[in-house]
């Protein structure tokens, strides 16, 4: 009984490091390489969902509703595609978990860098960038208010953060794919966890970026009624 107690234990230690690892390997490819397009994806949010946009900073005159539903596709698209990664990586069973849970991993940071440009967060800053992540660790359940007092470069910020958030996501989701142990069914499982992986992730993101949004609009809307209710000088003649 002991011995295969110690025998699941040893599994569940190695599973997680090999989660863990494959997890920090996917967000760090998805920062330094595999990044979203914001000139491609403007167009791609003109033409495929109809927004009149010239900049993304005009996404702040259209109804908030509309960019909820944008973002709404988008984290559906996102989970379509890993949920077709998970079942294809899935028929490997254990042994083609670091390749899927990497491929996983920067399919859900491609949806988030999508949910912040929808937003209006172009990522053109270390502070939007810093956001981003902020955002991801958000939708991992990770708290890291720690590290913003400090207030770190970007460049030693964000590998904190991926650190961070394997580690959380590696306790979290090692029991789950055990799974794909199982002979036969491990195609489904994975299916089913990266669909729900990126759902869960994307949704939470899209919250954070929600609130940060309306804050915004919140100040741009002051600095309107501030400058319009200023009295007008009268020049003299």
């Amino acid at each position: 009984m002991d011995m295969a107690a110690d025998n699941k234990d040893e599994k569940q230690s190695w599973l997680r490091r090999r989660v863990e690892g494959a997890i920090r390997g996917g967000l760090t490819r998805a920062y330094e390489t595999i990044k979203v397009d914001p000139g491609r994806f403007l167009m791609q949010l003109r033409v495929a969902h109809g927004l009149p946009l010239a900049t993304f900073h005009g996404v702040y005159t259209l109804p908030v509703e509309r960019l909820d539903d944008v973002a709404e596709s988008v984290i559906r698209g996102g989970m379509k595609l890993a949920a077709a990664e998970g079942a294809g990586f899935g028929l490997g069973g254990i042994l083609t978990i670091v390749p899927d849970l990497g491929i996983l991993s920067a399919i859900t940071m491609r949806t988030i860098q999508k949910l912040s440009l929808i937003y209006g967060f172009e990522l053109n800053t270390d502070d939007e960038i810093a956001e981003l992540w902020i955002a991801a660790a958000s939708a991992a359940g990770v708290d890291i208010s720690r590290e913003l007092l400090e207030k770190e470069v970007v460049n030693r910020f964000v590998p904190r953060v991926i650190q961070r958030i394997a580690a959380k996501v590696g306790a979290e989701v090692t029991e789950k794919w055990m799974g794909r142990l199982i002979p036969f069914a491990s195609s489904a499982i994975g299916c089913a966890l990266n669909y729900y992986f990126v759902r869960a992730w994307g949704r939470r993101a899209r919250t954070h970026f929600r609130k940060k949004h309306l804050e915004a609009r919140a100040r741009f809307a002051a600095e309107q009624a501030q400058l319009s209710s200023a009295p007008s000088q009268i020049l003299p003649s």
